[in-house]
């Protein structure tokens, strides 16, 4: 009898209501499933951004819609319409086409919605979702936070406005067709939560440059944060940007660089494997010449610190912040997840194959896109937290897999189911573990470049048209 019991409960409780119900998790799902009512107003959202009277498609819901095609980027506008149908938010307004079920399934209305977004929206939406994250989650460094930036570039779709703001590559042979845009992207050490990219062109007249960009970047960063990037922004003009902004910075130098510097500095301490320096670092004469923009006192005292990591390579970091070449050695050998988060962004996201025909619509897809990164990334700290893990510790690809299974067709049922089902993704998600693999080390190396899913069949030149027989 004590068995059959022992197999009834195990029928009547499930293996996931062992996930505890924790009101920091609730509110957690309240943030990520509700459109994060307590972090955004979608009141004043939709004062600064009033619909008509009558309208089913107001701010609000755009944006809903936007983020759910985002984290189901196979997803169309029709699917969107038709999951609108089917699983209605509280956003909805009260109208007569959503009470009696009438709203049609044709993607006019939402498509011309969609485009009458202002950007200014989806911005101040991104923001608030990314920031309120952010919050949550304990700095890197003492009391402050880590932000990692690098930069990455993508193809658009081939249209004449796109072109225009995004000029294509050319070569020898002329000007392609595709549009490239080059976007710089911060994210916060220890949740991975993206801030907004910062897009730019790649080529053209408009071109900028990765360095150029980082200087928005830094102006999303709270007080007081610590700025890391690597060797491509370990420059005077990105280090006295981040000074001027409010913030710390610890970058990467390359060898020519770091001995120039250090011939000037002087040593502070040695050790078997590190050497620091302090240095009053100036610009140079040609980096005044290309920033007439700085000013004649402009200065930065910063320490250089040379680490050994093994016998072929050797680390070179220039930082403002006091702390020993050992910590900053540590820290900066993190600013790797940026790359994975980066590349979970434009292929697990697949934010290198949205197709906006428009420049602002591209930059509504984007900002979404990163607010759909963020959500998962949300969900995945509140798994690791279970799973007694740090956040990165799970795979964002499969917590995302279990995202979409598990709560996305639920996301608008009353409170009570939705928690009930967001602990069972929980309960799953606890399970999407990346492998330990201590000790193991590669050489870094060129991969083979990822192949597109666009494949153009090669033409053949022309045949000759066959020569009449002359007799």
């Amino acid at each position: 009898m004590d068995a059959q019991r022992n197999v009834a409960n195990r029928t009547l409780q499930p293996e996931w209501v062992s996930v505890p119900v924790d009101p920091v998790a609730d509110l957690g799902f309240d943030k990520a499933f509700a459109f994060l009512r307590t972090l955004v107003d979608f009141e004043e959202v939709e004062r600064a951004h009033p619909s008509r009277s009558n309208a089913v498609y107001t701010t609000s819901v755009i944006l809903w819609m936007l983020v759910y095609q985002r984290l189901n980027p196979d997803r169309s506008l029709e699917a969107a319409v038709k999951q609108l149908i089917e699983n209605p938010p509280d956003l909805l307004p009260e109208n007569v086409r959503v009470t009696e079920g009438t709203l049609s399934t044709n993607t006019g209305a939402y498509s011309q919605a969609r485009t009458r977004l202002p950007v200014e929206a989806s911005r101040r939406f991104a923001e608030r979702v990314s920031q309120s994250l952010i919050e949550v989650t304990p700095p890197s460094l003492g009391t402050r936070r880590v932000y990692v930036f690098d930069g990455s570039t993508f193809t658009l779709a081939p249209e004449s406005e796109l072109q225009k703001d995004y000029p294509p590559a050319s070569n020898q042979h002329g000007v392609g067709v595709w549009p490239v845009a080059l976007m710089v992207v911060a994210h916060e050490l220890a949740s991975g939560a993206a801030l907004i990219p910062e897009i730019g062109a790649m080529y053209g007249a408009h071109a900028v440059s990765e360095t150029a960009l980082i200087h928005r970047g830094l102006a999303q960063m709270p007080p007081d944060s610590v700025a890391m990037a690597d060797s491509a922004f370990g420059i005077f003009t990105v280090a006295y940007a981040a000074h001027r902004a409010g913030h710390k910075h610890v970058l990467r130098v390359t060898p020519v660089r770091f001995e120039a510097m250090r011939r000037t500095a002087q040593l502070i301490s040695k050790s078997e494997t590190t050497t620091t320096w302090e240095l009053d670092w100036r610009p140079s004469t040609r980096v005044r010449r290309d920033h007439p923009e700085l000013p004649a006192e402009a200065c930065l005292k910063v320490r250089l610190h040379a680490i050994q990591i093994h016998d072929g390579l050797t680390l070179y970091l220039v930082s403002d912040l006091p702390d020993s070449a050992q910590t900053l050695s540590d820290l900066y050998q993190r600013r790797t997840d940026v790359e994975i988060d980066i590349r979970n962004l434009k292929i697990v996201l697949d934010i290198e194959h949205i197709r906006a025909r428009s420049p602002e619509m591209f930059l509504k897809e984007m900002m979404t896109s990163q607010v759909a990164y963020n959500l998962v990334i949300q969900f995945r700290r509140q798994a690791a937290a279970l799973a007694k893990r740090p956040p990165r510790g799970l795979s964002f690809k499969r917590t995302w897999t279990t995202f979409r299974t598990f709560l996305l067709s639920s996301m608008t049922s009353d409170p009570a189911h939705c928690r009930q089902r967001y602990r069972l993704a929980l309960h799953h998600a606890q399970r999407d573990k990346l492998p330990n693999r201590e000790g193991r080390h590669y050489d870094r190396e060129v991969y083979k470049k990822r192949p597109k899913s666009t494949h153009f069949k090669t033409r053949k030149p022309p045949r000759d048209p066959p020569q009449a027989n002359v007799k």
